[in-house]
């Protein structure tokens, strides 16, 4: 479990714990500016939490951590078919299981347990990779959770899902042959899937989905035939989510301000603690807040791939990777809704939204990524250093 011995903490990366605490810290602040009942004591509790158990995971050996991939991935399964008895329902969704006053949304911890649980098995069969044996068992293990998840309806956190997949099975070795092939067929299945999506009384995805979906394809559209009523309503929250972050010029509004002409304050954007935070950071931060974000979720992005380069072996190179994909891809998506140069789904923005699920889930993620930082590779100077 600890191998301190083996264990070089001189490369312990404290950069990368504190890019996190920053963004936390500044997540914090905006979620208490959002005003929400004590929703910013609740997420400073769960980040000094979190905080902790990063700090002991990071010392924890992750090879320990992979012993029990398949019972992690039996524990996910378990907790997704529990989503379905028990889950609380709201919104057209059924995302959270509540234990008293604490709610656990199970499709945030699914997407941690599924990069340890890939790690661990691409690991294992990375000689045998490329056989029709084990990427068939890679596609059935991957399809059980994902086919939980997008039943909840989540189709946002579906397709992160399955981009991560893409990036680990990549990074574990899959040939470029593979890969062209799936390509050359997932490409244009996937220009038919999205007409018979659009088609009327279609059901493949959810109506509020599709309506979602129609609203960016035809959010400046004068077609007569299309219900611009309709449309007008499914872009509410992205046109003024635009015209908060727009308000907020270089420097914004300032945090807990009183303005009258905000849109915040307004009430014109629903959920703003969560989902659209970001509209929030850029009016009441500006330009140099929305822009410090982004540069923080790149730096932690970064910092991950730094050690997966230098990581002892595939399995730690695949979470560090998974981790790096998982905050770049999810930061995307949400900043990408924000600013409306895509659909309006619903995901986090990684350490910055208001949720102890998606907090506490990324900061264990982010303990092992740790782990794997003090396990690297000996330098070339090392090894000469210890054969003299």
């Amino acid at each position: 479990m600890f191998r301190f011995k083996e264990y070089r903490f001189k490369y312990y990366d404290f950069r990368l714990i504190l890019f996190i605490t920053a963004l936390s810290i500044l997540g914090v602040m905006v979620i208490g500016s959002a005003g929400a009942d004590n929703d910013d004591k609740k997420q400073f509790i769960c980040f000094l939490v979190g905080l902790v158990i990063m700090v002991f995971l990071s010392i924890v050996d992750y090879h320990f951590i992979l012993k029990f991939s398949w019972l992690m991935y039996i524990f996910n399964i378990g907790l997704l078919l529990l989503l379905k008895f028990i889950g609380e329902k709201g919104g057209g969704a059924q995302r959270w299981i509540r234990f008293g006053s604490i709610g656990i949304q199970p499709s945030e911890l699914a997407k941690i347990i599924l990069i340890l649980f890939f790690a661990k098995f691409f690991q294992k069969y990375q000689e045998k990779l490329n056989t029709i044996q084990v990427i068939i068992a890679s596609i059935g293990l991957f399809g059980v959770p994902l086919y939980l998840v997008y039943k909840q309806p989540d189709l946002s956190t579906s397709v992160v899902i399955i981009l991560l997949f893409c990036v680990m099975i990549y990074v574990a070795g899959l040939s470029y042959a593979i890969i062209g092939s799936v390509l050359a067929i997932a490409l244009p299945a996937g220009s038919f899937l999205l007409y018979k999506i659009l088609q009327p009384g279609q059901q493949i995805i959810g109506d509020y989905q599709k309506n979602r979906l129609l609203g960016f394809l035809y959010q400046n559209s004068d077609n007569p035939n299309i219900d611009l009523a309709m449309i007008n309503e499914i872009n509410y929250q992205q046109k003024n989510s635009v015209l908060a972050i727009g308000s907020g010029q270089l420097w914004g509004k300032g945090l807990n301000n009183n303005t009258i002409a905000s849109v915040k304050n307004g009430n014109f954007i629903s959920e703003p603690q969560t989902d659209f935070i970001y509209s929030i950071v850029g009016e009441e931060l500006g330009f140099v807040g929305a822009a410090a974000v982004i540069i923080l979720l790149l730096l932690i992005s970064l910092e991950c791939l730094w050690i997966a380069k230098h990581a002892k072996d595939l399995s730690g190179k695949i979470i560090c990777v998974g981790m790096a994909s998982l905050i770049a891809l999810q930061g995307f998506v949400n900043m990408g809704v924000a600013t409306w140069i895509l659909p309006n789904t619903g995901l986090t923005l990684p350490f910055v939204s208001y949720g102890m699920s998606s907090l506490m889930s990324l900061m264990i993620g982010m303990g092992i990524v740790l782990n794997i930082g003090i396990q690297r590779e000996p330098t070339f100077k090392e090894v000469l250093y210890t054969d003299e």
